[in-house]
C-alpha cells in the first residue's frame, strides 16, 4: 500500500530524530524537512504542508522549553496534532442505526470504483449486524447491473435491478420500496457515473435524490487524482448534499495523501478508504487512529476490534484456559491460522501494532504469507484427530509425514517445514504456562500476571526491539488500558 511508504518515510524521520544525542534546531529542521518531502511526494497541497511546518515550529520553541522537558515527545505530539488537523474536516457524517431503515445513495464519476464500493460498504455493515440491500439505478453503463449482481451474490446480499427498465428514478424508487417492505435497515442505491462532471449526470443524481430521499449521499472518489480531489468534491457538494466521501484505490499510486487532505479541505468527512479490490480491503477512516498508524504508533482499539470480530465470544475463555496450561496442539495452531485469515490483509493488521508499519509487509510478501498459511492448513486437513490433538512432537514419525504429504499433495520437505513452524510457536506458547485465569469481573487480574517482564520473554527479540525494548513494551501495556482491552479479548471482562 502506497500510504505505507508515506508512513514509513515519516516514521524514519521521527526515528532519526529520536536517535540524535541532542535535540537542537538543526535536528528539528532535518526531521521537518524529511516529513515535508514525504507529504509533497504524496501530492499534499504545498500551502497545507507549509502551514503545518510553520505551526509545528511555533509550538516547539526549543529555546523556551525548560530543561527536563521530553523534547522528542513534544515534537512527536505536535506532528501528530498537525497531521490530524490537516486530515480532519471538523464535522461528523450521518451514521445509520440498526433496525431503522436508512437509504444511502452512492454518487461519483465513472471508473472510480463506485459499484464495488457499494458492495464493500454493504458487506462491512452486514458483518456488524445490519441487514443491507443493494439497488442498481445505473442504467447508463453496460454491465453495471451484472457487476452489482455478481458482487452481491458473492457477499450474500439481496439486490434489485432491471435489464429492461431504462429510467433510473423508477428503478431506485421500486428497489427502495421493495426492501423497506422486507425490513432491510440499510438500503444502498448505486447511481450512474459519467466520464466527466456534466450537467446530465448532476440532473439525474438530483432526480434520484428527490425521489428516494436518501439519509446520506456518499461521494466515491478515485484517489489517483491527488490534489484535484478538492475541485471534484466541491463540485459534487454544490449539486447534491454530499454527506460523506469514500476514497478508493489507495493501494495503487502515490497520491493518496493528497486526495485525503484535499477532501478534508472541502469540509467533507471521509468515512472509508478502499485499499484493494477484495471485499475486506476496506477500512474505516478515523483521523486519529489513521495518523497514529501512519506514524508507526499503532491503533490498539482497532486491533482489539479485529480480535473480537474473528474470535467468537464463547471461544474466548477456552482460548485463555489453553494459554494458561501451555499445551499447544496442531489443532490450536489450525484455529489461530483460521483467525489470522479472517482478520483481513496481514499488512493492515500489522500496522495496528505499535512499533510496526504496513511497510514491513510488502504487497507481494503478504500474499506469499497467506498462501503459506493456507498450505499448512491443507496439510493439517490430512491429519488424524489423534495427531491434531497431541502435544507430543514424537508422535509424528517418518511414515506419518509421508502419509500427510501424499494426502495433501505436498512435498515431504514442506510438511517438515510446517512441523518446524509448529515447534517454534509451541515454544512461545509454553512460556505463557502458569498464567492465572482471571474470573469474571477481575479487570486487573490479567495485567498483574501478564506484566512487561512476562511479555518480554514471550515476544520474539526482533518484535521487542521494534516496539522499543522494555520501555516501549511498558508504554504499550499502558495503552492496553492496564489489561482491560486484553481482558475483553479473552472474554474475561465485566459484562
Amino acid at each position: 500500500m502506497v500510504l505505507a511508504q508515506l508512513g514509513g518515510s515519516i516514521s524514519r524521520a521521527l526515528q532519526q530524530m529520536s536517535n540524535a544525542t541532542v535535540i537542537d534546531e538543526k535536528v528539528l529542521n532535518e526531521c521537518l524537512n524529511e516529513i515535508t518531502r514525504a507529504l509533497l511526494q504524496s501530492d499534499v497541497q504545498f500551502k497545507l504542508v507549509r502551514d503545518m511546518q510553520t505551526n509545528i515550529k511555533k509550538i516547539v520553541n526549543l529555546d523556551d522549553l525548560a530543561a527536563g522537558h521530553n523534547k522528542r515527545k513534544i515534537i512527536q505530539q505536535a506532528i501528530f496534532n498537525e497531521l490530524c488537523k490537516m486530515l480532519d474536516p471538523g464535522k461528523p457524517s450521518f451514521t445509520p442505526k440498526k433496525g431503522k431503515p436508512s437509504v444511502v445513495m452512492f454518487v461519483g464519476l465513472q471508473g472510480s470504483g463506485k459499484t464495488t464500493t457499494c458492495t464493500k460498504y454493504a458487506y462491512y455493515h452486514q458483518k456488524k449486524g445490519w441487514k443491507p440491500a443493494l439497488v442498481c439505478a445505473d442504467t447508463f453503463r453496460a454491465g453495471a447491473f451484472d457487476q452489482l449482481k455478481q458482487n452481491a451474490t458473492k457477499a450474500k446480499i439481496p439486490f434489485y435491478g432491471s435489464y429492461m427498465e431504462s429510467d433510473p428514478v423508477k428503478i431506485a424508487v421500486e428497489g427502495v420500496e421493495t426492501f423497506k417492505k422486507e425490513n432491510c435497515d440499510l438500503i444502498i442505491v448505486d447511481t450512474s457515473g459519467r466520464h466527466k462532471q456534466e450537467a446530465a449526470l448532476f440532473e439525474e443524481m438530483r432526480q434520484v435524490s428527490e425521489a428516494t430521499k436518501p439519509d446520506l449521499v456518499i461521494f466515491v472518489m478515485d484517489s489517483s487524482i491527488g490534489q484535484a480531489a478538492f475541485d471534484q468534491a466541491q463540485a459534487f457538494r454544490q449539486s447534491v448534499s454530499v454527506g460523506a466521501v469514500i476514497i478508493t484505490k489507495m493501494d495503487g499510486h502515490a497520491k493518496g495523501g493528497g486526495a485525503l487532505s484535499a477532501v478534508a479541505a472541502t469540509k467533507s468527512p471521509v468515512i472509508f478508504i478502499g485499499t484493494g479490490e477484495h471485499m475486506d480491503e476496506f477500512e474505516v477512516f478515523d483521523v486519529k487512529p489513521f495518523v497514529s498508524r501512519l506514524l508507526g504508533m499503532g491503533d490498539w482499539s482497532g486491533f482489539m476490534d479485529k480480535i473480537h470480530e474473528v474470535v467468537p465470544m464463547d471461544q474466548q475463555p477456552e482460548l485463555l484456559q489453553k494459554l494458561s496450561e501451555g499445551n499447544f496442539t496442531l489443532r490450536i495452531m489450525y484455529e489461530q491460522f483460521q483467525n489470522i485469515l479472517k482478520m483481513g490483509p496481514i499488512s493492515q493488521v500489522f500496522s495496528m501494532l505499535p512499533g510496526f508499519s504496513a511497510e514491513l509487509m510488502p504487497k507481494g510478501r503478504e500474499k506469499e504469507s497467506q498462501a503459506k498459511i493456507k498450505r499448512y492448513m491443507t496439510m493439517m486437513d490430512s491429519m488424524t484427530n489423534e495427531e491434531l490433538d497431541s502435544s507430543n512432537p514424537k508422535l509424528i514419525n517418518e511414515s506419518r509425514i509421508m502419509r500427510i504429504a501424499r494426502g495433501s499433495g505436498r512435498q515431504i520437505k514442506e510438511v517438515m517445514e510446517m512441523f518446524e513452524e509448529y515447534k517454534r510457536l509451541a515454544k512461545i506458547w509454553s512460556k505463557m504456562k502458569g498464567l492465572k485465569i482471571p474470573k469474571k469481573g477481575e479487570m486487573s487480574a490479567l495485567s498483574r500476571n501478564m506484566n512487561a517482564q512476562h511479555m518480554s520473554k514471550v515476544l520474539p527479540p526482533q518484535m521487542l526491539k521494534q516496539i522499543g525494548g522494555m520501555g516501549g513494551l511498558q508504554s504499550l501495556m499502558k495503552q492496553m488500558g492496564s489489561g482491560k482491552d486484553m481482558m475483553g479479548m479473552f472474554g474475561g471482562g465485566d459484562k
